[in-house]
């Protein structure tokens, strides 16, 4: 198998690392990024964190400005930031900064020509934590999270496999995608006309039938531009009373859909995930 290591800087300790390899569930090359704290580096197999970046964002968006080193050193998590989507030459794309590369979405796709690579789903599920164990020094206790289309995509994944993860958060996501515009067009194009087939990616649809509970935290800037027409926190806040699902839901004062407000409460999203994953 192709995997090369592109880059290392040393931080607060420990590594942050950028690798490419060869996948097999998307039918490219792809890139991920991974912080391994100085734990990792006495002997310690320590658990990881999946962060899933927003439309536009590659695996260095977070890394570089999320400011979530040093307290992931501390907690000794080690951190895992994909990227968003399948690219390359051969892979299907759009015009649009809201469809194709780059927009992901972390969804299966079923439609031409998207199913040839769009399976996002299954990399970030299946194979690229499979990767992670056999290469890194690494538990399989693993905590999801992500902002905006990522937020969407860790509550979905977390949500869907509630075995695999033991906690959930988000920064700002896209809570009810069937009902938003950017939802709408990544869902019907990946995945066809059929709305049902939608409802297994809508974080608010899976909250309100979850039969399996884990923690959820989700923080929501109430100055973010993408708040009333494609964030919609107010349908899965709605999901979680009507399940009793144990949700935290923190609306932010003054705060936008930028990595500022991310860098504002990185810290707590990781003590929270860090309480889960070291039961």
């Amino acid at each position: 198998m192709s995997f090369e290591n592109i880059s290392s800087s040393k931080s607060f300790g420990g590594w942050h690392k950028q690798f490419t390899h060869q996948s097999g569930a998307l039918n490219c090359e792809m890139r991920f990024a991974i912080y391994l704290p100085p734990q990792a580096f006495a002997g310690e197999k320590v658990p990881v964190l999946y962060w899933l970046s927003g439309l536009t964002c590659t695996d260095e968006n977070f890394m570089q400005k999320a400011g979530a080193h040093r307290a992931a050193a501390e907690l000794g998590i080690a951190i895992v930031a994909p990227d968003t989507s399948p690219r390359g030459e051969a892979v299907a794309d759009d015009p649009g900064y809201d469809l194709g590369t780059g927009a992901g979405f972390y969804v299966n796709a079923t439609q031409a020509p998207w199913n040839r690579h769009y399976q996002m789903y299954d990399y970030v599920c299946l194979e690229l934590p499979k990767l992670i164990e056999e290469m890194f020094p690494v538990s399989r206790k693993r905590a999801i999270s992500g902002h905006s289309m990522g937020g969407h995509g860790a509550l979905v994944l977390g949500l869907r496999n509630p075995e695999v993860y033991t906690s959930i958060s988000a920064f700002a996501p896209i809570s009810n995608p069937m009902n938003c515009p950017w939802g709408a067009k990544a869902l019907e194009t990946y995945l066809g006309p059929d709305r049902a087939t939608w409802e297994q990616y809508d974080a608010s649809r899976l909250m309100r039938n979850a039969d399996v509970q884990i923690p959820a935290l989700v923080d929501q800037g109430d100055a973010d531009q993408f708040l009333a027409e494609q964030l919609m926190p107010e349908a899965l806040l709605a999901a979680a009373r009507e399940k009793n699902y144990p949700l935290t839901l923190n609306m932010r004062e003054g705060y936008d859909h930028s990595y500022y407000f991310i860098a504002s409460f990185i810290e707590d999203h990781l003590r929270f995930h860090a309480a889960h994953l070291n039961k």
